[in-house]
């Protein structure tokens, strides 16, 4: 801490400059988390930043209005009910999520700091609604476990870690990532606590297919006597799919849904941030109740929807691109090189920031740890205009690349040296026999720093 204090006007000087360093949120196409929000919506900002919601007493209309990061449950216990019996953006969403209550009923579910703890708190139900059924029945209750895909978010892996859960994975394979409901099933076991399929893949976008998820596993309970249920991770998809795949199973229609976390602050509705402030409640009720309600927030995920396809199309029109996301899934687009072998997406990423472009690279997870991506989100804020700047970026940098690769591959200087007996030797230089290694092992070594298990 300084000894001394300096003028106000300095002190947000010296913060302001250093802020300027980040890179821009808009152009930040790592994050699934919305980045620009309606002027109303900052006015109510300002107007909340200064009330802690989690004093019911002091701020009751707050706590009624209350949601960010949502679970809704049903056939299991997870909240205490009389805390949020008035919440309205919880009744909503669960409407929309096609919950089994009436018009009238109050739905329960919890309002959260965010998705990660919104999957403990429904995991952690799930293992204590296992162990008090495992206890009553008198079979051991010591070893429960979970059955996902290796393409989930690493929350799932932390609440495996912190309450002692054993995570079985389904492995991917090069051209399907995410989880193969019949090998989800097949792991199933008399200690599973829940099967957890995910609503839109952080790595491509792309929705499980749950409906068969719980065929499979309704026909396995039904075989076996077990009750093995469903949790489904909805962060990136569940305001994505009701809009644009109304008819598409994956909700509470499905009986073994008992559970679903959605995210309030993914592509659309409102800034995310890690304090429990009442500008969050606000905000997220202003973006239902204004003018986005259905055919707003459907409009809204055309948009987006329209500009992802024109990324999509002009990326592919480089003719330098594989597509690694389907048609079908939140407004994302994944994209691997056709060919390696000179640079790679590490490269392309690295050089899109020359543009002020985010755009992360990484590697799969098991088993196809061998294809690596990159990724765009498309959110509300990413225009038309910006699709089109991208892609010509994407032309720019590649462009640059294959030149770059083309300086270094050409023929060094060729040296003659004459030798006794009139013999004319040519010797390549140095250079020449060495760059070309040098080259493939930083790439190599690029890679392998590269590497991760997951991405946000």
């Amino acid at each position: 801490m300084p000894e001394q204090s300096i003028p106000k006007e300095a002190a947000y000087q010296i913060i302001n400059d250093e802020l300027m360093l980040d890179g821009n949120p808009r152009l930040n196409l790592a994050s699934f988390v919305t980045t620009w929000m309606e002027p109303e919506c900052d006015r109510l900002i300002m107007s909340a930043i200064n009330k802690n919601y989690v004093d019911m007493d002091g701020y009751p209309v707050t706590t009624e209005l209350q949601t960010h990061d949502c679970i809704c449950s049903f056939g299991i216990f997870i909240c205490r009910p009389w805390n949020f019996l008035q919440n309205r953006c919880v009744n909503m969403i669960s409407h929309l999520l096609n919950a089994p209550i009436g018009e009238d009923d109050i739905a329960v579910g919890v309002g959260t700091v965010g998705s990660s703890e919104a999957i403990m708190l429904a995991g952690l139900a799930f293992k204590r609604k296992w162990q008090n059924e495992r206890k009553a029945e008198g079979k051991p209750h010591d070893k429960p476990n979970i059955v996902t895909g290796a393409n989930v978010q690493v929350c799932w892996e932390k609440f495996a870690k912190y309450f002692e859960v054993e995570l079985k994975e389904v492995k991917l394979r090069e051209g399907f990532y995410v989880m193969d409901p019949v090998k989800a099933v097949e792991m199933v076991d008399e200690n599973t606590i829940c099967v957890a399929a995910i609503l839109g893949s952080i790595l491509t976008g792309e929705f499980e297919d749950i409906k068969l998820l719980n065929h499979l596993l309704t026909e396995k309970n039904r075989e076996t006597g077990w009750s093995t249920p469903i949790h489904v991770d909805a962060a990136s998809g569940g305001f994505v799919a009701p809009f644009l795949y109304p008819d598409l199973e994956w909700d509470f229609r499905l009986p073994l849904v008992k559970s679903i976390n959605v995210s309030s602050s993914q592509i659309i509705a409102q800034y995310y941030q890690f304090i429990r402030l009442g500008f969050e409640v606000s905000t997220c009720s202003f973006a239902f109740l204004s003018h986005y309600v259905m055919k707003g927030y459907r409009s809204i995920m055309e948009n987006c929807m329209e500009n992802a396809k024109a990324v999509k199309e002009g990326i592919q029109a480089t003719g330098r691109f594989e597509m690694v996301s389907g048609d079908v899934g939140v407004p994302l687009v994944a994209f691997s090189l056709r060919d390696s072998s000179r640079y790679t997406v590490f490269d392309v990423s690295q050089s899109l920031r020359r543009f002020g472009w985010i755009v992360p690279a990484y590697t799969m997870p098991a088993d196809a740890e061998h294809v690596a991506v990159l990724r765009v989100v498309i959110r509300e804020d990413f225009s038309g205009s910006l699709a089109e700047r991208l892609v010509s970026d994407i032309r720019k940098v590649v462009a640059d690349l294959d030149g770059r690769w083309s300086r270094t591959a050409i023929v060094a200087e060729v040296k003659a040296e004459e030798k006794p007996g009139g013999v004319v030797a040519h010797r390549k230089s140095v250079r020449e026999t060495t760059q070309p290694q040098e080259i493939d092992g930083d790439r190599r070594g690029r890679v392998d720093r590269k590497k991760t298990n997951g991405v946000c």
